[in-house]
């Protein structure tokens, strides 16, 4: 595996991929990888000639300085698991590379930005476009690979690549789990064991809901969720929507979306947990 720290030379050597003609599949991540990411790069392996992965903390998606600066950092560790998991190249910038100066861009994201995420974390959803029209630019990618537990993303990524006009696919991962239900995330190492034992009743909940769900309108669903989850030591639910799959604004009936989903951020402790489930 060939790591790649600065754009200039990511840049050329795409370049010259693409103009052999190879299909490029790029796994971006923020690093402190687990099963989850290498599904994606598995995926991308079985899909393209050329796997890049890039690992990078992006500063200008968090609103919350506390986040970025205990935000797990694992370069070794990720290099190993890109390099066993068969890519070709690993993208691992500083900042000061990526930013040598400011990015004053703001994207007009329309109304998938501005709820959920996008209400709770002002400016993230601007900073994931900055990072990823980037990364687009400089990697020029045929297909690029997100995982679903971040739903909401994936259509600001799709708006953006509308706006911005890039020539790719976007491919949309399932969510990869524990054997507890635990929605794979970096930020898991961050549970105490107490936590840790808990967390799984998020999953639980949002597919106890599902049955539920048939019985009962999108209001009780809501109710039944949140409060559910909120029933359990250290946790407590920042949002629960139920959200049309592909405008991600919220429904107040069933009958309004053939797509529903429902989306969850909860804090365990102070680690800031999501995950999601279809209804159909």
């Amino acid at each position: 595996m060939e790591i790649i720290r600065t754009v200039a030379e990511l840049e050329a050597r795409t370049a010259d991929l693409s103009r052999q003609g190879r299909s490029i599949g790029l796994v971006p991540t923020m690093g402190a990888l687990h099963a989850g990411h290498m599904s994606l790069v598995d995926r991308a392996r079985k899909e393209n000639d050329i796997v890049v992965a890039s690992v990078f903390v992006n500063p200008t998606q968090f609103n919350n300085p506390d986040d970025l600066r205990t935000y797990p950092r694992t370069e070794e560790a990720d290099c190993a698991l890109l390099s066993g998991g068969g890519v070709d190249i690993a993208f691992i910038p500083s900042v000061e590379e990526i930013y040598p100066e400011p990015d004053t861009r703001v994207f007009d994201l329309g109304p998938v930005a501005e709820v959920m995420e996008g209400a709770m974390r002002p400016g993230h959803f601007n900073g994931v476009a900055q990072i990823v029209s980037k990364l687009f630019a400089m990697t020029h990618p045929t297909r690029a690979y997100f995982g679903e537990k971040d739903f909401q993303q994936i259509a600001v990524i799709r708006r953006m690549v509308e706006l911005e006009g890039f020539d790719l696919e976007i491919v949309p991962c399932p969510i990869l789990r524990e054997q507890d239900g635990l929605a794979l995330s970096s930020r898991n190492v961050r549970l105490t064991p107490e936590q840790r034992a808990i967390a799984p009743a998020i999953a639980k909940t949002l597919l106890e809901s599902k049955e539920w769900a048939k019985n009962h309108s999108v209001e009780q669903t809501k109710r039944f969720v949140t409060e559910t989850v909120n029933s359990f030591p250290h946790m407590k639910v920042e949002y629960y929507e139920i959200v049309d799959g592909k405008t991600m604004q919220p429904v107040s009936d069933w009958s309004q979306t053939d797509e529903p989903v429902g989306c969850i951020t909860v804090y365990c402790g102070d680690v800031r947990l999501i995950d999601n489930i279809r209804y159909q």
